[in-house]
């Protein structure tokens, strides 16, 4: 049996982010949830990534995306 240490490491147990991956840099969000989801905003992907303001969901650019795809 091994002693239980003085200092345990906190583990806390956070929401998860939910990661969209695209291919365009230009994109919308409802929140995917029909009724219960929020306005549609439309958000533009700068560098690699952007959230959505409202439901924080976080949309990346996929690497392998052709150049020049905006829609």
């Amino acid at each position: 049996m091994q002693p239980q240490s003085q200092d345990p490491v906190p583990h806390p147990r956070l929401g998860t982010i939910e990661t969209i991956v695209v291919d365009s840099r230009t994109l919308s969000c409802d929140g995917g949830l029909g009724a219960l989801g929020h306005p549609r905003v439309f958000l533009r992907i700068a560098h690699h990534q952007t959230f959505c303001p409202y439901c924080s969901r976080l949309f990346v650019l996929n690497p392998d995306a052709p150049a020049g795809v905006e829609h």
